[in-house]
């Protein structure tokens, strides 16, 4: 092991290099002005490099970054920064999700004011002023904080002029198809925010119910009908039961009248009721669920809306008008009970369709709704996600099993006051819908003109404007377009590229899958025909340390910008490298500590390195050649060698778990615990001879090793990588490459071998590791003299040369503090320590 203590009594040269102590938060801010000022991340528009472009997530501005965010983009930015290496001229940029109800919400909350109250221009600009009054900018400045490579030049929001454009366009485009379409049907609505949403904001929880028991009246009889909602009882329209069940049939062809309100609905066989369930006979209402949405429609039953869009009992309802529907659940309940009308209840939980916003219970209303058809389209949306690289590859059957689960078009429509307006007008006489000329692009329909003066269909002048808005998906699903339409008027090649072809990386969390990959994929595909990616890396949740999601609700928030402090920002991506792609990792802090203590363990290996490469000759050590390298060095480099293999071909796999476990441990217990010990020997030695052989030998071997591993970390703890390679080898003109971050990923060599050589090495590191558990078991010191050491080993010692041997033998003799050591041939390895 490194004592420390001795280096800095002995070698005082390294302090005018590197300080004592590694200040992190210091030195991390330096290096992020530093890298903006450089334009270190620029995309280039002139090069020869192959582009890989990345189409970042636009996370949605919620006040500060939170820990999902800091642990997916930290995965994703691991990916940038290894391609940036690579050679390639990466493209990433930096979108805000700052457009929809998750905005409107959080003004709201900020501002203590409510959207309905103000009108939707007022509210509007108020969002827009807090957006840009420092609310953004703040949510950006988390990002640079925690190290995040992204152009920053290179940005968008969706709520900006640019991606109105694109959003209102593509809604036109879609219309024109004949897949956007307006119709009044059935419509999932959340009573919470007031709002129209779609199946893919749809989440299911587990709630206490009851079944009531409930009786109906059929010719005079009771009837008892189960049921979890009987404040939809105004609302009834039919009742059902299985064509097969023979409790029922005499009831074919009658009619059952309803309690409380006392009207009377027909009677129905239908297959979809299970007789199983309940009572096995069901009452159908406008709506429940799914089944009464397609028996209204299939038997031609009326509508009734027993509640309002407020989530609040209508005046079909009558004595409970006004009530909450948990208030007019309860007292419906009380009043049956009263009046001898409910036989019973049961308990039970069961799943609940919630708004995934609020965790509200969606109700169903009769409304006018925007949707785009694409059931239609099943079977070709399992093929485009064929086309897809999936990282992990399982990833896929969510893409799957979502498109196999579609039951209906998306609704795209939204009743809130923040967001993207429809560009659309409406006839009030005849309802034609008039969409508004490309070249006027973004309009919104409330302040801007019509694009006619009147109706082309029936002349009448009467022109009202759409009121909803588009819904944050729709436009969300559109961020490859809008990102390479950021290029139309900056550079023609570039934009002419983007444009034809696929981004080559989409990273997400695997949450949206449903949401943002599927729609975005949709959407490509109906606009250019073009899968919009070649891979999909899907990185998984970061959970609080007992598996269970992070929330306010919960008060197990974990804030990145705590840990950041704490730790640094190297620290936390290091933890973020800890979980494999796709996995979800419960917040383990000692992976924080961990990391601390690796960048520690880095700042003083390379304090150590750098004194004994001050008077490097490196001409000289680039002369060396490969086997004139004494054992040891050989075998430390086959090892490295070795290394870098397994993290270019993990990295191109999108597998960055396996490289920083690999290149910690050898960082660690190979170079560190071992070499560096073996070498110091050489490195202090005045003997001229050795100077110019072995002690060059070590010197070339540790500039470029040490250089390695700063590489191979380089994407995963950028600020350390950085001051360190800054300190001698960017400033020392070794490299000469401004940034560690644009030099030259290390390169494998396949050539590269002498299994003489590796043997030797892995024997010496045998040899020394069971003398240090020798002296420790006989609790001397490591420094303490032994007499002997002989050693047996599987290895043909006459193969190494007699120069090699020596200069192996030296440095074991050196590192265990033997008077003599003996090598021999034996079957397996034994050791003889006196």
């Amino acid at each position: 092991m490194i004592n420390t203590k001795f280096i800095y009594a002995y070698f005082p040269l390294i302090t005018s290099m590197l300080d004592r102590t590694y200040d992190a938060e210091k030195i991390e801010l330096k290096w992020q002005k530093y890298w903006e000022e450089e334009g270190i991340y620029k995309f280039e528009l002139t090069t020869d490099k192959p582009i890989y472009s990345i189409d970042t997530p636009p996370p949605t501005v919620s006040g500060k970054m939170h820990m999902g965010h800091a642990f997916g983009n930290s995965q994703q930015d691991f990916i940038a920064r290894y391609k940036r290496m690579k050679g390639f001229n990466v493209l990433q940029p930096l979108g805000t999700d700052d457009n929809g109800l998750p905005t409107q919400t959080l003004i709201q909350n900020l501002k203590k004011v409510r959207a309905r109250d103000m009108g939707r221009k007022a509210f509007r600009k108020l969002c827009l002023e807090t957006l840009e009054s420092g609310l953004k900018q703040n949510y950006i400045n988390d990002w640079k904080r925690l190290g995040v490579s992204c152009d920053y030049d290179i940005n968008y929001s969706t709520i900006d002029k640019h991606c109105q454009r694109i959003s209102q366009w593509s809604f036109i485009e879609l219309y024109k198809m004949g897949r956007a379409y307006r119709t009044e049907a059935a419509t999932m609505w959340c009573p919470k925010c007031e709002t129209a949403i779609s199946q893919v904001e749809l989440v299911d929880k587990k709630k206490n119910a009851f079944f009531n028991d409930v009786v109906f009246e059929v010719d005079g009889k009771e009837l008892v009908i189960a049921t979890t909602r009987p404040e939809l009882l105004p609302a009834c329209v039919a009742v059902f039961y299985h064509p097969n069940d023979k409790r029922y049939k005499h009831l074919k062809g009658k009619k059952a009248k309803v309690p409380l309100f006392d009207f009377e609905v027909p009677i129905f066989e239908d297959e979809r009721v299970d007789p199983e369930k309940g009572t096995g006979i069901v009452m159908c209402c406008t709506f429940g669920d799914q089944t009464d949405m397609e028996w209204q429609k299939e038997y031609g039953l009326p509508v009734k809306e027993a509640i309002t869009r407020d989530g609040r009992m209508s005046a079909l309802a009558k004595g409970y008008e006004g009530l909450s529907i948990s208030e007019a659940q309860k007292k419906i309940v009380m009043d049956l009970h009263a009046k001898g009308l409910l036989k019973g209840q049961k308990q039970i939980v069961h799943e609940v369709n919630c708004h995934e916003r609020c965790d509200t219970p969606i109700e169903f209303v009769h409304s006018k709704q925007w949707f785009i058809k694409y059931l239609d389209l099943k079977e070709e949306m399992l093929k485009w996600g064929e086309e897809l690289n999936w990282y992990p590859p399982h990833m896929k059957n969510r893409y799957d099993n979502w498109v196999k689960g579609l039951k209906w078009d998306w609704c795209i429509s939204r009743q809130i006051y923040f967001g993207i307006p429809f560009p659309v007008w409406y006839c009030e006489d005849c309802d034609e819908v008039i969409l508004a000329k490309e070249e006027d692009l973004p309009v919104d329909p409330l302040e801007d003109e019509p694009p006619v003066s009147q109706c082309p269909k029936c002349k009448s002048k009467k022109i009202i404007p759409e009121t909803d808005v588009i819904n944050t998906w729709a436009t969300s699903s559109l961020t490859p377009t809008i990102v390479k339409e950021l290029f139309k008027n900056k550079d023609r090649a570039v934009y002419e590229y983007l444009l034809k072809n696929p981004m080559n990386l989409r990273p997400q969390g695997h949450d949206i899958i449903s949401f943002w990959l599927f729609n975005t994929v949709v959407k490509s595909k109906l606009h250019f025909n073009m899968k919009p990616w070649h891979d999909c890396f899907i990185n998984g949740w970061m959970l609080d340390p007992k598996g269970k999601k992070m929330s306010k609700s919960r008060g197990n928030i974990i804030e990145p910008q705590v840990m950041i402090k704490k730790y640094s920002a190297d620290a936390l991506r290091y933890m973020a490298a800890s979980s494999k792609l796709g996995e979800d990792l419960n917040f383990p802090e000692k992976e924080l500590v961990s990391g601390k203590k690796t960048i520690i363990k880095l700042w003083n290996a390379a304090r150590f390195c750098y004194s004994h490469l001050e008077d490097y000759d490196k001409a000289a050590g680039d002369k060396l050649v490969f086997k004139d390298l004494e054992v040891i060095d050989k075998w430390l480099l086959i090892r490295f060698n070795k290394l870098v293999r397994l993290a270019g071909e993990c990295f191109d796999e999108y597998n960055f778990s396996e490289p920083k476990k690999a290149t910690d441990n050898f960082f660690w217990h190979v170079f560190c615990d071992y070499y560096l010990e073996i070498v110091k020997n050489r490195l202090y030695s005045s003997d001229k001879e050795n100077k110019n052989k072995g002690k060059l030998s070590a010197q070339r071997t540790m500039y470029s090793v040490l250089l390695g591993i700063l590489k191979l970390f380089a994407p995963i703890m950028p600020h350390i990588t950085e001051e360190l390679y800054q300190a001698y080898y960017s400033a020392k003109d070794k490299e000469g490459c401004k940034s560690i971050h644009i030099s030259t990923w290390p390169s494998y060599d396949a050539k590269l071998n002498d299994e003489v050589a590796e043997q030797a090495g892995e024997l010496a590191v045998s040899i020394i590791r069971e003398v240090r558990k020798y002296k420790t078991a006989q609790k001397m010191s490591l420094k303490d003299e032994l007499s002997r050491v002989v050693a047996e080993a599987p290895l043909d010692i006459n193969k190494i040369k007699d120069e090699d041997l020596k200069g192996l033998e030296q440095d074991v003799i050196s590192t265990v503090r033997a008077k003599k050591l003996e090598l021999k041939q034996g079957d397996e390895f034994r050791i003889k320590i006196e």
